[in-house]
């Protein structure tokens, strides 16, 4: 051996000093880094695991409680969610139990916080959520987002830990659109609606999908890993515009006739909806069968937006005064004011995200002008009933 490979070529260790020294032609590499290489190469591949197991399960009347914080009305909605949770947990710390998984299907006009629910649960737990629009998914082999997509973003919600990720929450959000179509409105293939249905069946129930490491899109070259979805609580949601009516032709029938009584609007408004409603709107049996629970949630009224204005946590009043003061203005609304915002959003049928889009534009003026108001000494803006009956183009910014 010549005396220019007695050395490691890569830390230049002498031959002596280290245990063993592999030489090659021209080459020569020590026991110590081919051991430092090797882990390096194991690291790099590990996928991270959750080092803690443990599993606190919560009660439901503290889920509840939690939950009134955020989310106003709802009292039916935030017990059975609670339970379903709880029972879920439970199942998941007993891997010996026999428990069938229980997810969940809520049912409500847009704006009644079926979304927020299921959030802020998922913030109390401190689990991994995610909200997956329906309506974007397709089946497999179609243009658009597979149904393990929606895993691939637990998986990265959960920063890559295997563990929480099979521990999270998926909400399914405008799950009624996926809804079958009519047989005969079509002849081609139902890829987003029955399609989808029938792609998440196993998903939802529990199966193993791989997903690429990196939370990207699948590459032949990519790193896989391996998540088991018989843990994870998927959530539906959506608004099932319509199944009053089929709720209705369920209970009272359908009246014919001059002397036939017709039903009233509100009549059906507390009737439960059962697995065969849901099949008459559109969705397969096999997929109704996967949720056990269903809960309706209501339309809220102008005592309830109101309280979502200026009562919950990160009310919308707060929202904008904080916007407002950091320009140094103060914002105030009088109580005529609340209520008159509450009323014209009840008038739009939009529930609390109406409250949203009512405050943008009664306040964009102002907001518009905020940076001169500190400049002209103007340091208190008051909402009252004219302003938020003046439509937006009229109003100039006056405090």
């Amino acid at each position: 051996m010549s005396e220019a490979l007695a050395h490691c070529s890569f830390c230049d260790k002498h031959k002596d000093r280290v245990g063993k020294l592999i030489v090659s032609h021209k080459v020569a590499i020590c026991n110590e880094c081919v051991d430092l290489c090797g882990s390096l190469l194991k690291d790099g591949k590990t996928i991270k695991q959750s080092t803690d197991s443990a599993l606190t399960i919560p009660d439901p009347k503290d889920i509840t409680e939690y939950l009134d914080q955020y989310v106003i009305g709802q009292h039916q909605a935030k017990i059975v969610l609670g339970v379903a949770v709880v029972n879920h947990y439970k199942r998941i710390k007993r891997t010996d139990t026999d428990v069938q998984k229980a997810n969940l299907l809520m049912l409500g006009p847009t704006g009644t916080g079926k979304t927020l629910l299921a959030r802020t649960v998922a913030k109390y737990l401190d689990v991994p959520f995610v909200v997956a629009d329906a309506t974007c998914l397709t089946e497999a082999g179609y243009v658009g987002d597979d149904v393990e997509s929606m895993i691939t973003r637990l998986y990265t919600a959960a920063d890559g830990d295997v563990e929480r990720c099979q521990r999270g929450i998926v909400f399914l959000d405008e799950i009624d659109k996926i809804a079958r179509r009519s047989e005969s409105s079509t002849v081609t293939r139902d890829v987003s609606g029955e399609g989808v249905q029938q792609a998440l069946l196993k998903l939802i129930e529990g199966t193993k999908c791989r997903v690429p490491a990196q939370g990207t899109k699948k590459t032949n070259s990519s790193e896989m890993v391996e998540i088991d979805t018989t843990n994870i609580l998927f959530i539906a949601g959506g608004a099932f515009v319509g199944m009053n009516t089929i709720i209705q032709q369920r209970t009272q029938g359908t009246a014919m006739g001059f002397g036939a009584e017709l039903p009233s609007a509100t009549s059906t408004e507390n009737k439960p909806v059962t697995p065969d409603d849901l099949v008459k709107y559109g969705m397969i049996p096999e997929f109704v069968g996967r949720f056990s629970s269903y809960v309706t949630l209501q339309d809220l009224d102008k005592a309830q937006l109101v309280s979502i204005l200026t009562e919950i946590r990160g009310n919308f009043v707060k929202q904008y005064q904080w916007l407002f003061e950091e320009d140094g203005v103060e914002l105030q609304f009088d109580a005529e004011s609340l209520d008159l915002i509450a009323e014209r959003t009840l008038t739009t049928k939009t529930g609390a995200r109406g409250l949203h889009n009512e405050l943008e534009r009664i306040l964009l003026p102002h907001m518009f002008d905020l940076p001169r108001y500190s400049k002209n000494n103007i340091l208190q803006v008051t909402i009252n009933k004219t302003q938020v009956n003046t439509p937006m183009t009229l109003i100039q910014g006056n405090a």
